[in-house]
């Protein structure tokens, strides 16, 4: 465990509302600290996952509570999105660190152009000595599409910068056995498997909130199935040095073991939209589970409107989605080659015989 957070190079930082706020405002002290940590911890690059918009909103607008409806959210935080960033801008300015707002939505990082785009404009902020500020768009964001509090933002954005640690700071402080503030709940300093514990977690009632523990064990899978450390800690003085100087505050969850998906399989896998479903046999699940490409042989049915290089959904005879990938061919092609031998591809179509969906752009589940 101390390994993981020793070695850690490039580190997400995930922020809710709960911790932003204090008294109803933002707790700036809090922010003071935490650009003083990231200061000293400037061979580390640190990205920040920062939600309070709505709550920096309403702090300027002088509202007592949260928006109910998704336009008053909207419009509130829009004059919050703003004042956040002005007051993160003042307070890392004065440790000569300089911040960098990057707004994202789950809508726009289902394509895959906008995906790489995100991914090369992050990278070129901390490569440029930028602390990447990222936070949901809510002023175009609706409510089908919002990540909750950012702690799936965060470890959305933990897979995309090939992140080696996501630190997700709680109120709770960690993951305990039962409410953190009873006697006879117990801290999991280290946690193996989130299903284990996830009986323990509880939505949050938080007045600015959206997420709370099962929230955040729930995005803890995503990036520890991408082979990613996650801690999720409490708010405390130097917190961040602390657990990256590999001194634990909180609750470690280890990664999972085994191969890494590319980045482009984990955009398949986690974000991608199937625009139709490719029905095959129980010979071509086989093939494709043992890790091979998914030839016209195999293939029973074809099913929706799609083009060459869309995303389609694999489905098998029983009517399970087994897998995603980007097929080579449209929809209408594919019906006419459906169920023949690969030799018989360019006599049907007039073209070079490619993999109906190569195994590089296939992920099976």
């Amino acid at each position: 465990m101390e390994e993981y957070l020793k070695k850690a190079k490039r580190v997400v930082v995930k922020i809710g509302s709960q911790i932003l706020e204090k008294e109803g405002s933002i707790d700036t002290d809090f922010l003071k600290n935490l650009s003083e940590n990231i200061k000293v911890l400037e061979n580390k690059d640190i990205l920040i996952v920062s939600s309070g918009a709505v709550l920096a909103g309403s702090k300027k607008l002088g509202l007592r509570q949260k928006p109910k409806s998704i336009t008053e959210k909207q419009a509130v935080a829009s004059v919050g999105q703003a004042y956040l960033m002005q007051i993160y801008d003042r307070i890392f300015s004065e440790k000569g660190l300089i911040v960098g707002q990057v707004l994202l939505t789950v809508e726009g990082l289902r394509e895959r152009k906008r995906y790489i785009l995100a991914q090369n404009t992050l990278n070129k902020l901390v490569d440029m000595g930028v602390i990447p500020v990222i936070n949901e768009n809510d002023t175009i964001a609706v409510e089908e599409i919002v990540f909750g509090d950012n702690d799936f933002l965060a470890a959305h954005v933990s897979v995309l910068t090939n992140a080696d640690l996501l630190i997700i700071l709680s109120t709770a402080g960690g993951v305990y056995t039962g409410d953190p503030k009873q006697e006879n709940s117990k801290l999991l300093k280290e946690i193996k498997s989130i299903d284990d514990v996830l009986r323990y977690a509880r939505a949050s009632t938080s007045k600015f909130g959206t997420g709370g523990m099962r929230s955040k064990l729930e995005a803890a899978k995503i990036a520890v199935s991408h082979r990613i450390p996650v801690v999720i800690a409490p708010k405390k003085e130097d917190i961040l040095l602390k657990i990256i100087r590999g001194n634990l505050e909180g609750s470690f969850i280890y990664p999972e073991k085994g191969e890494k998906l590319s980045r482009k399989k984990s955009w398949l896998k986690l974000l991608s939209a199937p625009k139709g479903r490719i029905i095959i046999d129980k010979g071509a699940e086989k093939a494709l589970r043992s890790g091979k490409s998914l030839l016209p042989a195999g293939i029973k049915d074809v099913e929706g409107i799609f083009y060459k290089n869309d995303v389609v959904a694999i489905v098998n005879e029983e009517g399970n989605i087994i897998g995603k990938g980007i097929v080579n061919f449209n929809y209408r092609d594919l019906k006419k080659i459906k169920g023949r031998r690969s030799s018989d591809v360019e006599k049907t179509l007039g073209i070079k015989f490619k993999e109906v969906v190569h195994r590089d752009n296939l992920v099976v589940f």
